[in-house]
């Protein structure tokens, strides 16, 4: 039968598919809107599927607070290219993603995409999947955090949208808070204080430090007041309170917090793409294979 403009314009509104996959659907499904929604639908949801395999570190760091500023949710979304990850689409999706953590607090990332994106829609894995099959990129949502301020102030910070930062501050002003923010984004610490470092991670610098003080050959004393130094060094540099202030290198972050009469509680960073191992590709290299194999 014949299928008109008007109708390939419609299924193409409802599904977000290309002109001539619209035609085809309803060709086959003999003009039935409905069913030819379904199959391209499927026929989508298929196409997610064989993406899945492919890295997807680009995307973007989103963060959402709550009217009263006392709750913030932030989470990391991924598409395989930064050209995709400034597509609208792509941009409202994740933002109704952190949206749905910020309303609903989801337990884990299962729960999170077991949910509806929006009320009474499709889950969040679904609306993920149909965003694979009009896009045409693998998207993941990674990971998210969300976090409350019971007596403190919560402050957020992004940086572009590649880096995102929750810092909870008890005391100070909103000054000082989103300077925290900034420092974490920028230094990297991985803890507060000394007590939150993971014991793995100071055994094994013990053991490098121990290894490297002994292959000096001087005496046991001494091997141990150099671990010890090298282990006081190591702790500054990871620890929020024990690093350099990025606007004052001169006071420790420690020290500034104490001079405004304020603490950090807690914070959560999300960087895009860390710990993602990502697909180096010398296409230079790529051309001069094909034409050594022509």
């Amino acid at each position: 039968m014949a299928i008109s403009a008007a109708q390939v314009k419609e299924l193409r509104q409802r599904t977000g598919c290309g002109m001539m996959e619209c035609k085809s659907a309803l060709v086959e499904a003999d003009g039935d809107m409905d069913a030819a929604a379904e199959a391209l639908r499927k026929s989508g949801l298929a196409k997610a599927d064989k993406k899945a395999g492919r890295v997807a570190a680009e995307g973007l760091v989103v963060i959402e607070v709550s009217g009263d500023g006392k709750s913030a949710a932030m989470a990391e979304i991924n598409s395989e290219t930064d050209f995709v990850a400034k597509k609208d689409e792509f941009q409202q999706f994740a933002r109704a993603v952190v949206q749905r953590v910020l309303k609903d607090q989801p337990a884990d990332l299962d729960a999170l995409m077991a949910m509806p994106l929006q009320d009474g829609g499709d889950t969040v894995e679904e609306a993920r999947r149909s965003l694979v099959a009009t896009i045409g990129e693998n998207i993941n949502v990674r990971r998210f955090v969300r976090h409350e301020a019971d007596a403190g102030a919560l402050s957020s910070y992004l940086h572009g949208t590649r880096i995102g930062v929750l810092v909870d501050v008890e005391g100070g002003d909103a000054d000082l808070a989103r300077d925290i923010a900034m420092h974490i984004a920028a230094s990297k610490p991985v803890c507060v204080d000394e007590s939150g470092v993971p014991a793995e991670m100071l055994d094994k610098e013990k053991e490098i430090f121990a290894a490297q003080a002994e292959a000096s050959g001087k005496p046991a004393d001494i091997i141990e007041k150099m671990v010890s130094g090298r282990i006081r060094k190591f702790l500054g540099e990871i620890t929020l309170l024990g690093q350099p202030f990025v606007k004052d290198p001169d006071q420790t972050v420690g020290k500034l917090l104490k001079a405004a009469g304020a603490r950090v509680r807690a914070f959560e960073r999300l960087e895009l793409g860390e710990g993602i191992e990502k697909k180096t590709e010398n296409f230079a290299e790529e051309v001069m294979a094909q034409v050594q194999g022509s």
